[in-house]
């Protein structure tokens, strides 16, 4: 099966094909967005520009913090991640995995649960991104799901966390003045950052999130001397 075998169809209901993970692989590239769960194939319609917007506005915010602190790494779709337990390949908007779970990261894939998964609500992702994820992500062991519902009129975002019983415990909503993360110690997200009309540049929002002495420590990391 090659890419051109498939339409893409407009609706609410991405295209499923049947497929083999041996398949799946084989069949999909870097130019495509779709997951295998399993036996069957979800491939996705192209995002809306608040989707992008959001998606790269919230990876260069985690990935320039975490890079800063040393803490791990920071993928975006599309970058497979396998659950083998659950029989699903996922490509989460944005995944980051820590540095003492590197060495479950390869070139193609990363073996395993990440520590922290964004996902940004499309009109034809509700429910996969609301129920179908967040109980594969539950079930696999995911500590953080952060779930981003940028559709108009909807402006909603939901904090997970697993708590003691392996189950989602919701920690924060867009009502929250500050949502703190429990893997990436000392990260803070204000969610009312992500409904503004035009976001907050990611230099601004990061001296924002950070304590005094990080902030301090940021100044000689970008000037090499206190400013």
């Amino acid at each position: 099966m090659t890419t051109s075998d498939i339409q893409i169809v407009t609706g609410h209901a991405p295209p499923r094909l049947p497929m083999s993970y041996e398949e799946y692989y084989a069949w999909a590239d870097e130019d495509i967005h779709a997951e295998w769960v399993d036996g069957e194939v979800i491939v996705h319609m192209p995002p809306f520009d608040i989707h992008q917007t959001l998606l790269n506005f919230l990876n260069r915010l985690l990935a320039e913090y975490i890079e800063f602190e040393g803490l791990g790494v920071v993928f975006i779709a599309p970058f497979e991640m396998r659950l083998p337990a659950q029989k699903s390949a996922r490509q989460p908007d944005i995944l980051v995995i820590r540095r003492e779970n590197l060495d479950r990261l390869s070139r193609e894939r990363l073996d395993g649960p990440a520590d922290l998964v964004v996902e940004i609500v499309s009109g034809d992702s509700v429910r996969r991104d609301r129920q179908e994820k967040y109980r594969e992500y539950q079930d696999a062991g995911v500590p953080e799901y952060w779930v981003i519902d940028s559709r108009p009129g909807r402006n909603r975002a939901d904090f997970y966390r697993l708590d003691e019983e392996g189950q989602y415990a919701l920690v924060g909503t867009d009502d929250d003045k500050w949502v703190e993360s429990a893997v990436l110690p000392g990260f803070r997200l204000r969610p009312s950052w992500l409904w503004q009309e035009n976001l907050p540049s990611v230099r601004m929002a990061l001296f924002e999130l950070l304590s005094s002495e990080q902030r301090d420590r940021y100044r000689q990391s970008l000037f090499g001397f206190d400013a």
